[in-house]
């Protein structure tokens, strides 16, 4: 027997209806480029998801917050990396100019590109009569990119971490999500679905919604098709 029928299915963004193009070491490798910083993506990238790990959560409250946990990262990942390949970047003058102009590209779609069931799957659930909302650990630059990826118009709500100031598993994330479509939790006719093991799926059933793991190598139909059997 299947999930029971959502009437509301909140989505995570990254990682869940859109990626990186490439790699996130590749795009701040061709960014420190531009400031004569040669370095491979392949070390950027493993520096980058050290980097994350360790990071607290994103749960900032203002733009100025935001930008610092970014700068903090992203300064991070190159004091990571071997000091003959970046010899103090991360703490040189040129990495303030370096770091503003990644921090804005990753507000465009230039960096992004969607995953290829990603529209259809909103247009067919959008068109069965189901409402869409986002639930995402990411920052106010989410508000621009949903608009430069053509995704704003799919979904009713957005609940982002960065203007919330709590983070997914936190429960109450998911309680503020359902709140905006008028729900309370638990109900399971809630569903959120992302890629995140502990985040998405296990922080949605903990909350009380019907929580949904989008693994890798999977698309949100292939999910979808599942729940329902």
């Amino acid at each position: 027997m299947g999930a029971p029928p959502p009437r509301v299915i909140f989505l995570d963004a990254a990682g869940t209806l859109f990626r990186v193009r490439g790699s996130v070491g590749a795009v701040y490798a061709q960014v420190a480029a531009n400031y004569g910083v040669a370095v491979a993506p392949a070390a950027l990238d493993r520096a980058f998801h050290q980097a994350f790990a360790a990071a607290p959560p994103m749960t900032a409250t203002a733009a100025a917050e935001e930008y610092q946990w970014w700068h903090a990262l992203v300064r991070d990942c190159f004091l990571r990396l071997d000091r003959p390949t970046t010899p103090g970047f991360g703490n040189s003058p040129a990495f303030a100019p370096f770091f503003a102009e990644l921090f804005a590209l990753f507000a465009t779609a230039a960096p992004w590109e969607l995953f290829p069931d990603t529209m259809p799957m909103l247009s067919q659930w959008r068109s069965q009569g189901i409402t869409l909302g986002i639930c995402s650990n990411f920052d106010r630059r989410l508000y621009p990119l949903l608009e430069a990826l053509g995704l704003t118009a799919y979904f009713d709500s957005l609940t982002v971490s960065g203007t919330l100031g709590v983070a997914k598993p936190d429960p109450r994330i998911f309680r503020h999500a359902a709140g905006l479509h008028g729900y309370d939790l638990p109900n399971p006719h809630l569903w959120h679905i992302g890629d995140s093991y502990t985040e998405d799926y296990q922080g949605a059933i903990a909350a009380g919604m019907t929580g949904l793991w989008l693994p890798p190598g999977q698309g949100l139909s292939q999910v979808y098709a599942a729940a329902q059997k």
